[in-house]
């Protein structure tokens, strides 16, 4: 974790409360305030926003709840220990000294993943063998190289800092989306675009190009009440820290059977292909009755029925100069169309292309912080209502 920094006289591993763990959730550079409001409106405790990620503080039931209720971390961290080491036998020595039995079990492997940066210890793998050995000593754990536990070490400028990944495969697999098309956006992603454009389930979503339906489905589930994490199992549970009666009493909320009166989110696509994905990917997600999906053109989009809400969309980018200017036509007809059929509407436009932001000719604020993704750096343009 890159967030704290141990004190000059620490010389040995500062055991965690375990009721005042430091917990770390993980987001994209660009993303990190919009994640610390999210977590605040959880009721995380003392949540900061660091450099790739959000601080907060707690116990074991809060990690638990982190994992389940956070639509926009990447995956939770939790800090074990920290301790000063110049030299791998140091390491080795002081690693030991952390009370492994009572984080990890004797009968799940564990895998150990270290870097080394600004520190007389240099060697990533050798790091990760000698707290390996440790764990090996201290738990009785076995080691394994595809082990869903995962220790990480962070050693810079002589400081070694031990994470616990309480997560397993990363947040935004929420375990319904099985369909997805080109260059999909993470749920986690689109939900904290979501939340920068102020949405907060009460209102209509409408997505003009609607893919694999990551922004309609994740806005149904807000609406709805759903917790991200409900269908899917996490790292934590294999640890000796779980306790199955106490996760259980965690509330998670489940949707409406009947559902609304009307869909809460549309989504289009020209393409038949993505309708069908978005509708499947809906029904796994318990929300088809909060969705409605249909094969239509930008130019064709209207409003549907009730007051203005919000349209949202992630269209295509184009990575080379041609493809750029061949989807200015495209984003100059969403404009027009928004502008002449969406009045009171707001938009959130995900590109990373700024002239064909502008091309739409809406009245976009300042655009939001680069985000990396897919190999370029997006942003969001929003508007106020049109």
């Amino acid at each position: 974790m890159t967030h704290t920094t141990a004190p000059t006289s620490l010389t040995s591993p500062t055991p965690p409360a375990p009721d005042d763990l430091e917990l770390f959730l993980v987001t994209l550079p660009g993303l990190e305030e919009a994640l610390r409001d999210e977590a605040r409106a959880l009721g995380f405790r003392d949540a900061a926003a660091v450099p790739g990620g959000v601080t907060v503080r707690g116990g074991w039931p809060e990690v638990w709840r982190a994992n389940v209720m956070l639509r926009g971390a990447s995956r939770v961290l939790v800090r074990i220990g920290a301790f000063r080491a110049f030299h791998l036998a140091q390491l080795d020595k002081r690693a030991r000294r952390v009370d492994w039995g009572a984080i990890l079990r004797p009968d799940v492997p564990v895998r150990v993943e270290a870097s080394c940066k600004g520190s007389r210890i240099y060697h990533d793998r050798a790091a990760a063998q000698r707290i390996a050995r440790a764990i090996e000593a201290g738990a009785g754990a076995p080691i394994g190289a595809e082990a869903e536990v995962v220790v990480k070490a962070r050693i810079q400028g002589d400081v070694c800092t031990l994470s616990l990944d309480t997560s397993g495969e990363g947040l935004h697999k929420r375990g319904h989306k099985e369909a997805v098309g080109k260059a999909p956006l993470r749920e986690t992603l689109a939900a904290l675009f979501l939340r920068q454009c102020g949405y907060d389930g009460r209102e209509t979503v409408v997505d003009s190009m609607c893919g694999s339906g990551t922004f309609v489905i994740e806005a149904a589930e807000i609406a709805a009440g759903l917790a991200p994490g409900r269908s899917r199992r996490f790292a934590f549970q294999h640890l000796a820290t779980f306790d199955p009666a106490a996760f259980a009493a965690i509330t998670v909320a489940s949707a409406d059977a009947d559902g609304p009166a009307a869909p809460r989110a549309y989504g289009y696509d020209r393409d038949a292909g993505a309708i069908t994905m978005s509708g499947e990917n809906a029904a796994r997600a318990g929300v088809e009755a909060w969705t409605a999906f249909a094969q239509q053109t930008v130019s064709d989009l209207e409003p549907p029925p009730g007051p203005p809400g919000l349209v949202i969309v992630n269209p295509p980018y184009g990575l080379r100069i041609g493809e750029k200017t061949a989807l200015k036509p495209l984003y100059q007809a969403l404009g027009r169309t928004l502008l002449e059929r969406f009045t009171g509407w707001r938009v959130g436009l995900v590109t990373s292309e700024a002239p064909l932001a502008r091309a739409t000719g809406l009245p976009f604020g300042p655009a939001g912080p680069p985000v990396p993704h897919g190999g370029v750096r997006i942003r969001l343009y929003a508007t106020g209502p049109l």
